[in-house]
């Protein structure tokens, strides 16, 4: 199958409580839109084949949010506990929904990680085209970042991880399935957790002087 014919998905596991944030870190004002209509329009291109995003039964504002855009809401039954149970759920329906091959990919997106410059899914993308990567993260300096592009074929692998370890165990274990993509862009690092953060990169990615 060729680079032309695979395809990719976006999952953003988005159903935390932001308790640190003290209010919905994906509902917080972003340029003209939220922080999550942005990312959504982010990945709203020919390359992605649906953006999909897991929201817990009860964040009612931020599943009308949603359900306004071109992306794919999935409610559970029941709150997730955990992110690694988020990713499962949105795996599921991706598998359910769009009958993924192991060769088609899917772009995980920490919902506290949501800062995707377009630029850095650009550069992102260009690398993944070739076909050569199992897992591709963006790397500033030393430090990896996000967001992670991962071969469908490693759903079933994370699926079948000990239940008290996160995915990033699967990267850690096998480091020969990582490509990392340099990049000079700090939003890669830019974790979304405290109204300080918020604050840090709004006035660096938002008012930052032309």
């Amino acid at each position: 199958m060729d680079h032309v014919s695979r395809r990719m998905f976006a999952l953003i596991p988005a159903a935390g409580r932001s308790r640190r944030m003290g209010k919905s870190k994906l509902l917080l004002p972003w340029q003209s839109t939220t922080v999550i209509e942005h990312l959504i329009g982010t990945l709203t291109r020919t390359e992605i084949a649906a953006v999909v995003i897991v929201i817990r039964p009860d964040d009612h504002a931020l599943q009308e949010t949603v359900q306004r855009t071109s992306a794919v809401a999935v409610i559970p039954d029941h709150e997730p506990p955990e992110m690694r149970d988020s990713i499962e759920i949105g795996l599921r329906a991706i598998r359910q929904r769009f009958s993924p091959t192991d060769e088609d990919g899917w772009l995980l997106i920490p919902a506290d990680h949501p800062l995707l410059e377009p630029e850095v899914l650009d550069g992102l993308l260009a690398r993944w085209s070739p076909g050569d990567c199992e897992a591709l993260l963006p790397i500033l300096g030393l430090r990896r970042g996000h967001p992670t592009l991962l071969r469908w074929s490693l759903a079933a692998r994370i699926e079948q991880l000990p239940r008290d370890v996160g995915v990033n165990a699967l990267l850690r274990s096998s480091p020969n399935l990582v490509t990392e993509w340099p990049t000079e862009r700090e939003s890669v690092l830019a974790d979304l957790d405290t109204p300080e953060d918020y604050a840090f990169w709004q006035q660096k990615l938002v008012d930052k002087p032309a």
